[in-house]
């Protein structure tokens, strides 16, 4: 029976308010570790054989220090504002949750799962070889309520070290967890589906090390040792089931690894249907006929995602079957980054390669995908059937994924429909002059009569070694064949509006790193402001705002910026 929920007329102003909402449905049904604490005591590595999940108590961040929250999500789930600095509230976000109002659970929980890096399975990471001991090495949900009529589960990131940390200290640095919680509410924001932020505390005491770039240095790899603040976000999402815990499941189910293997697999995905896909696959229907629908509903959603991150020059990063979540939304903000001079091959993270790349993440999703259709393989092996509409699923992701693609590119550019031949044209000058990626497509949103205002997003114009007058030439034609386009829509449609409607597809304003570095560089220093800016604009990406705004975050990334470690790329040193 669903419990009571929250209205924004009755803003929940206390914790204890707060905790009347809660509801776990997670650890109240599914299975917990049988080799378990149940006091959460867990904090040593070790091999977790089966159950969904292990109680983790988390371990708290010493002096907490309020740096921010997000009054979007706040306003969403009915929260006041003013919660977010009361001290009940800060201790149990920064991860003391030992006196924290029942019917609240005083122990949290992580989770384990599988990692397979674009569609092959991987057991080194794991400390023992066996893919058992992989899996939320820092990150520890500690509430699941029902608030404003959703679910929601809260997971603090850093929350210190759980049975999977593979001996990491299961901390997160000040520099991450400032990129995590702005990244979030950009997305979120920009209108792509994501994990969202609660709250950003950062200790007065505790730091740890960790491997960074020097001042201006241009290595590849981190040259330096240093010492980071100690911060914990949380983060919030309807649940955090990722392709690789169902991979994990699956694997024991096909090995018969223990006895209820199968069991455990069919209990989570029948939770995950529940938590995520409940609107859109209807209870009764069979096993069989739940495990297709979810796997077509999860292309869908993957498709349509992985092209508005293109769409706004995301680039993941590190797109592994644990960092996709199964909810078909944006998981994990470890080594992400959004593309300037537009690169297809643009790569933030040093240990990403060329198959997590940008223009290469279609492929990637893909390969995501057909894990997740192996996890689902035991549930339906029986069934010749239900395993061809399997195969029928994961043989057209590359014709969903590319006609998803094409109505991504048409709408940037304003047309009705996809033009392949001006896209290429298009792409090879964006390279070859090069352009930035974000400044180009709202500088077309004003539909310009010449290329001049084109200019703006323009990298290396006036280098000597380029011949100008030709690259104007080119794009100029480019320009009149676009125009010559835009006119010729059978639809008729008014150019103001058109104008409009780009804009709502190109944002103004992205994240970018050079921006970001200096904001958590002042938090470092106790100066919080700069972090609370680069929240409030990356919170209206698509808007015009003051001139000033435009001066410092509409502009061209700065040539002393280039190949700049730490800025230009980035290990995944969180």
């Amino acid at each position: 029976m669903s419990k009571q929920s929250s209205t924004s007329s009755s803003m929940i102003s206390t914790l204890e308010e707060l905790a009347k909402f809660a509801d776990y449905s997670y650890t109240d049904t599914l299975v917990c570790d049988p080799q378990a604490r149940l006091d959460g005591l867990e904090h040593d590595p070790r091999q977790v054989f089966s159950g969904h999940f292990v109680p983790v108590k988390p371990t708290a961040i010493n002096a907490p220090v309020y740096i921010a929250h997000s009054y979007d999500l706040f306003q969403e789930l009915g929260l006041s504002d003013d919660i977010a600095q009361q001290e009940d509230f800060v201790k149990m976000f920064s991860g003391d949750v030992s006196t924290i109002p029942l019917p609240m659970k005083r122990v949290g929980w992580a989770t384990g799962y599988a990692l397979s890096i674009f569609g092959t399975e991987y057991y080194q990471q794991c400390p023992f070889q066996t893919g058992n001991g992989y899996g939320d090495g820092r990150a520890v949900s500690i509430l699941e309520a029902l608030l404003n009529g959703k679910r929601w589960e809260m997971q603090l990131k850093g929350g210190g070290r759980t049975p999977y940390c593979r001996g990491g200290d299961g901390r997160a640095v000040l520099r991450s967890s400032v990129r995590e919680f702005i990244a979030q509410e950009h997305m979120h924001a920009l209108g792509i589906p994501t994990s969202r932020s609660l709250s950003l505390y950062v200790s007065k005491t505790d730091e740890v090390k960790r491997p960074w770039y020097s001042e201006g240095s241009q290595s590849f790899n981190p040259d330096r040792m240093v010492f980071d603040p100690v911060a914990i976000s949380t983060r919030v999402a309807p649940s955090f089931i990722r392709v690789g815990q169902l991979e994990l499941f699956g694997r024991r189910a096909r090995r018969q690894e223990h006895p209820n293997a199968l069991k455990e697999l069919v209990m989570l995905v029948l939770h995950l249907i529940d938590r995520e896909y409940s609107d859109d696959i209807a209870n009764e229907l069979s096993l069989t006929d739940k495990v297709l629908k979810l796997a077509s509903l999860f292309r869908d959603r993957l498709t349509s995602l992985v092209a508005n991150w293109i769409r706004v020059g995301y680039c993941q990063g590190n797109f592994n079957s644990d960092n996709c979540a199964a909810g078909g939304f944006t998981l994990d903000y470890g080594p992400f980054g959004f593309c300037e001079a537009y690169d297809p091959q643009f790569q933030p993270w040093t240990g990403g390669g060329h198959h997590f790349s940008f223009l290469h993440q279609p492929v990637a999703a893909e390969r995501n995908f057909e894990m997740m259709l192996l996890a689902l393989v035991p549930l339906v092996a029986s069934d010749q059937e239900a395993l061809q509409q399997l195969e029928a699923l994961r043989l057209g992701f590359p014709n969903v994924m590319q006609d998803k693609l094409e109505k991504m590119w048409a709408a940037k550019l304003g047309l009705e429909t996809f033009d392949a031949v001006l896209f290429t044209e298009l792409e090879a000058l964006m390279v070859s002059t090069p352009v930035d990626f974000t400044l180009f497509f709202r500088e077309l949103s004003n539909l310009p009569d010449d290329i001049a205002p084109l200019k703006k997003s323009f990298y290396n114009f006036s280098d000597q070694n380029v011949d100008n007058d030709l690259v104007e030439l080119r794009w100029s034609n480019w320009h009149a064949k676009w125009k010559s386009l835009i006119a010729d829509r059978e639809d008729a449609v008014d150019l103001e509006q058109l104008s409009v409607q780009m804009k709502l597809i190109n944002p103004k304003y992205i994240m970018r790193e050079w921006l970001v570095v200096p904001a958590y560089q002042q938090a470092g220093l106790g100066n919080y402001e700069w972090v609370r800016e680069l929240q409030r604009i990356m919170t209206h990406p698509y808007d015009e705002l003051s001139s000033e705004i435009e001066h410092k975050y509409y502009r061209l990334k700065p040539l002393q910026f280039s190949a700049m470690g730490g800025v230009s790329h980035y290990s995944c040193s969180s």
